[in-house]
Order: structure tokens, then sequence, then C-alpha cells
């Protein structure tokens, strides 16, 4: 017999891992689903050292082209085709040819006797909600209607960040010729004029000083500066990347005015819309939420006591569990705070463009009038007189 890693969930709601002896890994779902357990994954020793060597190291799984599978896999699934049979359709005909190897991967898996949220979640690269929502559509036997749940899912969350890109495309555009700009007069104009004005010997200003000290005198100086900051954002960056980097990143931005509320309400926007949309699945809201739920506290109470969730949305929750209508309220709570979002970020964008523009041209200003103030102190001094 060959031991399996399961990841379940019992009655009360408690997830842990356990470990289960059987010939394959359905017979070892089987075996944890006749115990009344909820089972999220079965996975060989080792497997997890597998998934990690072979499969799906190095791809990146496209939202488009994602998107376009999940369609026509519902598509299919709908006209009655067996799971695998559309597996074995689309792994030779996906829309998207970097695709086909991975869903070839999740073929062969649910080949061998792994059901599709197992083999989805063994490649590693699928997003965890569509995994969770798949294993309640095979538990509800209403896989297609949960497809439908997350492709809608997936439309309104690529407009978001459609959105979100289409409003910081001009202010990067902005910020990017304004730097090449700069760029261009510090590398190149101003050591020209430093040289002129070395070869004629004469006495600066001390603005003009000030700006030939910092582009030309003490260049290298500025430019390992410039160097180790971007080193430090990139470390930054890498570390956020982890848990307690990560934890530290998102309290600093929740203490930072305007930025912290603004990123509060688009999180709360997006943890609604995702529990909406496991809900609607099937997934038990018990399996998926924090210890106070499974403790026997109501939602709304549970968020309430995390402090962070904003009044309104709380008020709207507790509604949406009174009246039994909780992931319709999610829905209409993540809408309301998608649209409190963007109104903010438009906001913001609207104060941030002009500010670009008038440090820009600050600086731009700075540099022109400080090379060429020399010149014209030259012709008041050559004048008539």
């Amino acid at each position: 017999m060959t031991e399996f890693v399961c990841k379940v969930a019992d009655p009360a709601g408690r997830v842990f891992s356990h470990v289960e002896a059987a010939q394959s890994v359905s017979e070892a779902r089987q075996k944890l689903t006749d115990r009344g357990l909820y089972v999220y994954s079965v996975e060989p020793r080792g497997g997890v050292l597998g998934r990690t060597i072979g499969g799906a190291q190095g791809r990146v799984l496209k939202s488009s082209d994602f998107l376009i599978f999940n369609q026509q896999f519902n598509t299919l699934i709908r006209a009655g085709l067996p799971i695998l049979k559309g597996l074995d359709l689309l792994a030779e005909r996906a829309a998207s040819p970097s695709l086909q190897p991975l869903l070839r991967a999740v073929r062969d898996r649910v080949r061998d006797g792994a059901s599709l949220s197992e083999a989805l979640d063994q490649q590693g690269l699928f997003p965890k909600v569509y995994v969770t929502s798949i294993l309640a559509g095979e538990k509800s036997g209403n896989l297609s209607g949960v497809l439908e749940y997350y492709i809608a899912y997936q439309k309104l969350s690529t407009s978001a960040k459609k959105k979100l890109i289409a409003t910081l495309i001009y202010p990067t555009i902005l910020v990017t010729v304004a730097t090449l700009i700069v760029t261009y007069l510090v590398t190149y104009v101003v050591p020209q004029f430093s040289k002129l004005y070395s070869d004629m010997n004469v006495q600066l200003p001390g603005v003009t000083r000030l700006l030939l000290s910092f582009t030309v005198t003490y260049r290298f100086d500025v430019l390992l500066a410039v160097a180790l900051l971007i080193a430090g954002i990139v470390g930054v960056f890498a570390w956020s990347r982890t848990n307690q980097g990560g934890t530290a990143i998102d309290r600093i931005i929740l203490k930072l005015p305007l930025i912290g509320e603004t990123w509060i309400k688009f999180q709360v926007a997006q943890f609604c819309r995702t529990l909406s949309t496991l809900l609607e699945g099937g997934t038990p809201l018990v399996a998926e939420s924090c210890a106070l739920v499974r403790d026997g506290q109501s939602l709304h109470a549970a968020l309430r006591n995390t402090g962070i969730m904003p009044a309104m949305g709380i008020e709207m929750i507790e509604v949406g569990e009174a009246s039994g209508a909780l992931s319709p309220m999610l829905a209409s709570v993540a809408e309301f705070y998608e649209d409190e979002t963007n109104q903010r970020i438009g906001t913001l964008i609207a104060v941030v463009e002009p500010a670009i523009l008038v440090f820009m041209a600050f600086v731009i200003a700075f540099i022109l009038i400080s090379l060429y103030l020399p010149i014209f102190s030259f012709s008041v001094g050559a004048g008539p007189g």
C-alpha cells in the first residue's frame, strides 16, 4: 500500500492533514469520504517535491488563456461530455499552445484516478479559489454551475485589473518621459556646460556650482546612492513576498493616509467577491473561514472583531446572514467597494498627475536656469557701461 498525505476538514470545520494508506488516490479519497470528512487534496508522500521539480515549474498561467479554457471546458461539460473526454479534447486543441502541456498533465492525473480538483491542485499553478470551487462542484454534482460562477468572477476581476492598469498608464508614461529628459540633461548637457565653464575659468553662481557638484564632481557617489536605493527597493519587494514581510508591509500600508483606507476597501472587495463565488459554488462557509466562525460566531461578528472591515460592509453582511442571502449580499458588498475604490483611485490619479507635472517642470527648470544663469551674467557684465 501507498501512503497519501491528505488535507481534510471534519464536520465541525476543522481543517487538518492526515496520512492515509491505500492502493490508489481514489481509494484514499473514498475512505476519507466514507468517514464523513471533507477532502481538499490527496497526494502521495513526496508529491510536493515531485510537483516542484516537474510539471508546472517555470510556467505562467495567463488570465486570458485561463478564462478561455474555462469557457470551453464549461461548454463541453454542459454538452454532457465526461470530464476526462473534455480534458482530452482541450489538451490537444486548447486555444493557447502554452496551456496544452499543463492540461495534459491534469488529464493524466485524472486518468490515473485523481479527482479533477486534486489534479489541478497538484500542478501548483491554478488559483486556490479555482481549485476549491471545482472541489465544491464535484461534491455537489454541479460542476457546470460552479464553472459559470467562477467565469463570472474571472471576468469581473479581469475587468477591475484592466481599469486599474488603464488608469495608471498616463502617469507611468509621464514619469518615464520626464525621467528620460532629466537623464539626458544630466548625463550629456550638464557635462558639456561644465567643460565650457571650466575652460572659461569664471566664478559661477551658487545654484550652478550645486548642480555641477551633484552631476559632475560627485556623479559616481550619486549613482551609487541611487543604485543602493534601487537595491533596497528590490530587497523590500522580495521580502514582501514572504509571509512575515508581506504582513509587515501590509500593516505599514494600512497606516498610510488615504492610501491605507483605499487599500482596505480594495481588499474587502476582493475578499467578498471571492467568498461569494465559493458560497455560490457550494463550498461550506465553515470550511473556508476563520477560527471564530468555526467556533460558532456569525461571519459579521468575526469580521468586526478583526477591527479592519469597514462598518458599512459588516452591516451589509449581517443583513445578508439574517435574510439567508449571504452570497448575493457579499457580491453587493464587493461591487460597492469596487466602485468606491475606482472612484478613489481616479481622484488620487487626478491629483497625482498635475503634481508630477509640476515637480518635473521644477526639476527641469532648475537644471536649465542653473546652466544658463552664468551666460546671462556674462551678458549683463559685458553690456555698455
